[in-house]
């Protein structure tokens, strides 16, 4: 047909062949779907530095669930390893020795004796002395060494005699304030008691 209209529209009839020619190359080129290319996209799309994303949003998130997990763990080992700051089952009964062991701190001060308490060299020495400065014949005591705010470093004592009338004991002490309670048998009807807080350094009473 379009060599019979040659001489009519030459130019048509070329534009039509050479338009079927691109259409069929076209038809040959495989095509990638829509959501293949949006995601190729994706890919090579790049941010600026100073933009907040999602990651930054995560990373946030993470930090901040973290830093409350970790503060609570710390502070539930702490509670469950550190002294507790419990002292006595029964505060009842304990008021009640309170006010028994008041009553015999008074009787002993009227006897108007001084004690003397030393630490060298890991060796405890404990003394008294009456009130014309005679020392007492000590035969025998116990006692119990502690921290101020904890019970994790108790010392139980044995005391024996040690000449002069005086009591030794063996204790190694770390550096800090300590408690003693010393209970010595001075020859009366109950122990003598005697409570003192003292300053450890270098192995010796400050």
């Amino acid at each position: 047909m379009c060599a019979s209209r040659a001489s009519l529209w030459p130019a048509g009839c070329s534009a039509s062949a050479s338009s079927s020619r691109i259409d069929r190359a076209l038809r040959r080129i495989p095509t990638q779907p829509a959501s293949m290319h949006r995601s190729e996209t994706m890919k090579n799309r790049s941010y600026p530095a100073n933009q907040f994303t999602g990651r930054h949003m995560l990373a946030i998130m993470l930090a901040f669930f973290g830093v409350i997990i970790g503060v609570n763990v710390t502070m539930a080992v702490m509670a469950n390893t550190s002294w507790s700051g419990f002292v006595v089952k029964n505060s009842y009964i304990a008021s009640q020795e309170f006010n028994r062991r008041a009553a015999e701190g008074r009787e002993q001060d009227a006897l108007g004796w001084r004690s003397q308490i030393s630490l060298r060299d890991g060796t405890l020495r404990y003394a008294l002395v009456d009130q014309s400065g005679a020392s007492r014949v000590l035969s025998s005591g116990k006692g119990i060494i502690r921290r101020a705010v904890n019970d994790t470093g108790d010392h139980a004592l044995v005391l024996r005699p040690a000449g002069n009338g005086a009591l030794e004991a063996s204790v190694l002490l770390e550096d800090g304030i300590w408690i003693i309670e010393i209970l010595a048998e001075a020859g009366l009807e109950r122990p003598y008691r005697e409570t003192h807080r003292v300053m450890v350094r270098n192995r010796s009473f400050q």
